[in-house]
Order: C-alpha cells, then structure tokens, then sequence
C-alpha cells in the first residue's frame, strides 16, 4: 500500500525486481524505500507516513540530514581540490533532490538466474554516499576494466563520483561503475542491506564543464540537472 504511483518512485516503497540497470531488461533483485526533501513545493512530492511504525519517517528524515550533510563536507573538499571557492556546490545542494534509499536484497531462491542483485550502472547525481551494508557483494570497475570487491569497513562511508560530477568537471572525475552481484552457497541464502545516500543538486544547477578542467575539448553539452535527469 506503500507503493504509489502518483510519486513516481521517488518516495515511498519500490517493489521487488522493478529497477533495472539502464543497459539491462531483467529487474534487480531489490526491494527498497525512499526518503526524500522534507520541503514542499510542486517539485517534490511528499514523504510517505508508515502508520504501523510511527517513528519510521521522523528517524528516516533525521538519517537524512546527517547524510545531507555529511555530502556538503565531502562536496566543499571536492570543491577545493577543483581549484573552486569552497562554498561552490552550497547554492546548489540547499534543498536540493537528494534520495536516501534504505535497501533489501532478499535470499536468492533461483541460483540459476541471470538477474544480479544490482546490475552495473552508475549514479545519476553529484555523489553517492555508501554506507550500511550489511553483506560483501559491492564491485566496481577499475580503469583497466577489473572488478574490484569494496569491503565495507565498519565507520567509514565509500563515496561513488556520479554523472553529474563527471559532467561538471569534464571527465576529470570520473562516474563510478558498480554493481552488486550475487553470493553463493550459503551466503545466497541471506539477506544483504545497504543504506546509500544519493545527493542531487536543486534542478536549476548547470551541469556545464567547469572551464578549469577543459583541455582539449568539452566532452559534454551544456544542461541543467532537470533536464540531464530527464533525459
């Protein structure tokens, strides 16, 4: 009952298997919510109430914050290391169409199946932030085209560069290609959990090469971060 149309998946629950990796048919095997901006306007739909847990929202959006802003910090070192004001993205990022998305991998009943856990792909926005996850199975894709096991490390959070800031800097920072595969024996029998955080910018930002880390050539037409999600 939680999993309604009228927001369009943004907030609320996401039923198993209906998320796909955009080079992919076959749905992930996830199921997960969404919390969103506790800011309301035509642009965000509201955040969704679960009666049978009434503290599940007030500690969802408070988790939000915390990951707000802990994405600011991670923004003003980035911005920094670009050679920008520190304060560059803090226009950008107030208020901004972040998604903190709590998710289950539920026990793999068909071995066999071709369908992973979270088929490789890379994030949409600024950058994600990983953390919570409760079983081994995240990878990412090396510049040699190796896949990488991350081992999460209890207190620390992975961060993922995503399109948004490699279209910013021209490719200097590079989108994060990852997956979650499948465990075997055992381990496919189990649960996994994770808790990413993914921060977006306000939809009017431009997403147009920083000129600082254009080189040679701009690799990416000038947008907004609307209508780069849009599209």
């Amino acid at each position: 009952k939680y999993e309604l149309k009228e927001t369009g998946g943004q907030r609320g629950y996401t039923s198993f298997g209906k998320e796909h990796a955009k080079d992919s048919s076959e749905g992930d095997l996830k199921e997960f919510w969404h919390f969103g901006q506790e800011v309301y306007s035509h642009e965000y739909p509201q955040n969704v109430h679960v009666s049978e847990i009434p503290d599940f929202l007030k500690i969802g959006l408070k988790a939000y914050k915390e990951f707000e802003n802990s994405g600011r910090n991670i923004l003003k070192a980035i911005a920094l290391y670009l050679n920008l004001a520190e304060d560059y993205f803090e226009k950008y990022i107030i208020d901004g169409n972040s998604i903190l998305r709590p998710i289950h991998y539920p026990p793999i009943k068909n071995t066999n199946t071709s369908a992973v856990r979270a088929g490789a792909h890379e994030d949409i926005n600024l950058i994600t932030l990983l953390v919570g996850a409760s079983a081994e199975g995240l990878q990412v894709l090396t510049h040699q085209g190796e896949w990488v096991d991350v081992t999460a490390i209890e207190g620390h959070i992975i961060v993922n560069v995503g399109d948004m800031l490699q279209r910013l800097t021209n490719g200097v920072l590079k989108s994060t290609t990852h997956r979650v595969v499948n465990p075997v024996g055992e381990k496919a029998s189990t649960s996994r959990y994770s808790v990413p955080f993914f921060l977006h910018p306000i939809s009017s930002m431009p997403l147009n090469c920083l000129d600082s880390c254009v080189r040679d050539r701009k690799l990416f037409e000038d947008i907004t971060a609307v209508d780069y999600l849009t599209e």
